[in-house]
């Protein structure tokens, strides 16, 4: 068995090593999510731009039985929603909940065999959100699925997981290498769980195992072209682990003729970690980046830490994703709502193509404020394209920090300023803004807490080409700017 498992990594590194080594051995365009041919920095499906927002009440939302399903997907939907996060987890947090694997009468189980009723629930989530138009960014591993770290689900490891030997039939702790518990909390990155690939600890006895649950996976999601895969949920495990996986998966796509996005989660909140850099300087593994974890900071500093990201891409430029924003009141982390909408909106600005809402209770997920969120942002879509804009905060002055932050098209004459929701009560915010050559500018405003357009339009006559901007109201807006002459 082992010669074997040797032979298919060969196989498929050479499958992957082919299908990027030249154009003509490249699989053939499926009108699947792709880097826009135009601007990088945003998807495209079809040929045609797509810009990916959404919020979600659960992190693997296939689990979910039909009848709460289909109601949470037409709600994104009627928001403007269009994306949503899949972690592959089966960790029992609501109940209702499964696992890949069958389980035997005595209990235990037997990871050559399948729960049918696992795939049956993924093949569900695929095909309605295909039917939808709904983007799935999967997340192949969890951490905490494989600790017994969390307060609510204290033995999910110990007592509960297919993988654990005590829980099947298939090998022995000694086999293994594995421990009966696994107490720390998993960015303590102790699992052997995550060191078995060839690179790494080559552990065959589990890796073998792993590769069937992708291979069973990708069987189910290589079907379709709405799909995007992640490797981990905020891992901090070795570089080699992620690497593999994206390997894996990317020769199994090969040898279906097609061409998947893949990248990788970091747990660092700071971007300019060493960590990110193993996304970020490796395009030919990971396609786009997701950088989610930016979502714990605020303000100024969660806007540079982005812009860091885009300036460090430049010269290679990919989708940045960030598929759970964080923020919700009462949230553990001490963040609110408002930091959820501000972020959101931070990001939208500063060039993100993947804007989610996290599940309660650290973020918003579907709720009403994040579907006036969304659809705030698609108000601002029909008016300014957002992959026509880039981050311009040099155009504003007399800016306080997080006061507004500004996208421009300079040479369009366009400019978007968000101001968050004012901290001067009863004192508005103002910003001026900077419109090279303009004599005269016309400003839309649309409000963010209620997702609508402000009724009028407001006619400014620049001087010195400065425009003084105070939004109409205290919350959360958008000024749309059009400069002429």
């Amino acid at each position: 068995m082992r010669f074997k498992s040797i032979q298919l990594h060969m196989t498929q590194l050479l499958l992957f090593v082919a299908c990027c080594s030249s154009a003509a051995a490249q699989p053939n365009d499926d009108g699947g999510l792709r880097p826009w041919r135009e601007n990088e920095w945003y998807w495209e499906r079809g040929g045609q731009p797509v810009l990916l927002l959404s919020g979600s009440d659960d992190d693997n939302l296939f689990q979910w039985p039909k009848d709460k399903l289909i109601p949470q997907l037409d709600r994104i939907v009627e928001a403007g929603g269009n994306v949503i996060r899949n972690t592959m987890s089966d960790r029992q947090d609501a109940g209702f909940e499964v696992y890949p694997f069958l389980r035997l009468p005595n209990g235990k189980y037997d990871l050559n065999q399948w729960n049918s009723e696992y795939w049956n629930r993924f093949d569900t989530l695929l095909m309605e959100t295909a039917i939808r138009g709904i983007v799935v960014q999967i997340e192949v591993w969890d951490r905490f699925d494989f600790t017994d770290n969390r307060a609510n689900d204290r033995y999910r490891w110990e007592k509960k997981h297919p993988f654990n030997p005590q829980n099947n039939v298939n090998y022995t702790f000694a086999e293994s290498g594995f421990a009966a518990r696994y107490p720390d909390h998993p960015g303590a990155n102790k699992q052997p769980f995550f060191f078995t690939t060839p690179q790494q600890r080559n552990n065959q006895t589990v890796l073998q195992y792993q590769e069937r649950f992708v291979n069973k996976m990708l069987d189910h999601s290589l079907k379709h072209d709405h799909v995007l895969y992640c490797i981990d949920n905020e891992t901090q495990a070795e570089a080699e682990w992620g690497a593999y996986w994206a390997r894996f998966i990317k020769s199994r796509a090969a040898e279906a003729n097609k061409r998947v996005m893949v990248t990788e989660m970091w747990d660092d909140w700071n971007l300019r970690a060493d960590r990110h850099r193993q996304t970020f300087d490796h395009p030919e593994l990971y396609d786009f980046v997701d950088v989610s974890q930016n979502n714990h900071n605020k303000g100024d500093e969660h806007w540079n830490n982005f812009a860091y990201v885009r300036k460090y891409l430049s010269k290679n430029p990919r989708p940045m994703n960030t598929t759970k924003t964080y923020g919700a009141d009462g949230n553990k982390f001490k963040h609110t709502d408002q930091d959820a909408i501000e972020r959101f909106w931070r990001h939208l600005l500063a060039g993100a193509a993947s804007i989610r809402f996290h599940r309660p209770d650290s973020g918003l997920g579907i709720n009403d404020k994040a579907v006036a969120c969304i659809k705030a942002a698609r108000l601002l879509e029909k008016e300014v394209p957002l992959w026509e804009i880039e981050p311009a905060n040099h155009l504003l002055g007399e800016r306080s920090p997080n006061e507004a932050f500004a996208a421009a098209n300079n040479s369009a004459g366009l400019a978007v300023v968000f101001f968050p929701a004012s901290s001067k009560l009863p004192q508005k915010s103002q910003v001026s803004l900077s419109l090279s050559g303009a004599s005269a500018a016309r400003v839309k405003w649309i409000d963010i807490d209620n997702g609508q357009s402000i009724e009028g339009q407001q006619a400014e006559v620049l001087a010195n080409s400065m425009l003084q901007l105070t939004p109409p109201t205290f919350g959360n807006t958008v000024a749309v700017v059009s400069a002429g002459k």
